[in-house]
């Protein structure tokens, strides 16, 4: 018989992961230039089993992406360095940068979606914000 258990679920890994995006996210609000690298928003923070390495998502508005990642990866070196201080755990991972591009290929789906739903010929035909315009 195994002496250890499996866990199920990895409650600590998610719990870890979570506090990593929270306080990820507090230092890029406060260290990164948004005139350079647009408003940043991180989506998730992926851990690998040993703690050892960060895939950090995230999406970015008012500038390219790569500039993005470039800007963010420069700085994982400084931001591991802070979260050392701030975590207080005995491995801090390594961090990755990571466009997430779900977004911007779901706003482009819903856009699909309303073009395959608008009845034939009536292209030009928009519906009103303001259902009391309504026809």
């Amino acid at each position: 018989m195994a002496r250890h258990k499996a866990k199920l679920g990895g409650g600590r890994n998610i719990r870890l992961a979570d506090q990593i995006q929270k306080d990820l996210a507090i230092l890029i609000q406060r260290e990164i230039d948004m005139s350079r690298a647009g408003l940043i928003t991180l989506t998730a923070v992926e851990l690998s089993a040993d703690y050892a390495h960060a895939k950090v998502h995230f999406t970015v508005l008012g500038a390219e992406p790569e500039t993005a990642v470039e800007v963010l990866n420069a700085k994982a070196g400084w931001f591991h360095s802070q979260l050392y201080k701030m975590l207080h755990i005995h491995t801090v991972p390594t961090l990755r940068f990571f466009y997430d591009d779900h977004v911007v290929r779901g706003m482009a789906m819903s856009k699909l979606i309303e073009e395959a739903n608008r009845p034939v010929g009536s292209a030009d035909n928009t519906v009103p914000d303001d259902p009391d315009e309504q026809p």
